[in-house]
């Protein structure tokens, strides 16, 4: 449980610096705590979406990723994030990814900040 809750936060902290970052992912809400609040269902949704949907993606695309080197990661990452913003419309939270290429930076930059926030934050997995 303690896992998760450190990756869920992880996960708000990424979408966080690309929703910081990028002009084009929008988080809107009244008040700072309700933005934090969507931002961690955001996260939540992100997850569940990277933990069911990104398998399956990534197994049929993987003659794509051999072919690549691994690089066509970068377009499952963005379908994943272009995913979570679909999703997060249909449930009413107030998170967009407006186009593709933006969704490939803000995967880009979610993936670089999950893997630094999962350097630092402790893991009840492994020890140190």
């Amino acid at each position: 449980m303690k896992n998760f809750l450190v990756k869920t936060v992880a996960n708000a902290g990424a979408l966080a610096v690309a929703v910081w970052l990028l002009d084009k992912i929008t988080l809107t809400g009244d008040s700072t705590g309700k933005e934090i609040g969507t931002l961690l269902l955001v996260a939540l949704l992100f997850g569940l979406v990277n933990s069911l949907v990104k398998p399956v993606v990534k197994l049929l695309s993987l003659p794509l990723l051999i072919l690549t080197l691994g690089l066509f990661t970068l377009v499952v990452n963005a379908l994943m994030l272009l995913l979570t913003s679909w999703l997060a419309g249909l449930l009413d939270l107030s998170f967009h990814v407006e186009g593709f290429w933006t969704a490939v930076l803000g995967g880009l930059i979610v993936s670089v900040v999950s893997w630094a926030l999962d350097v630092v934050l402790p893991d009840g997995d492994r020890t140190r």
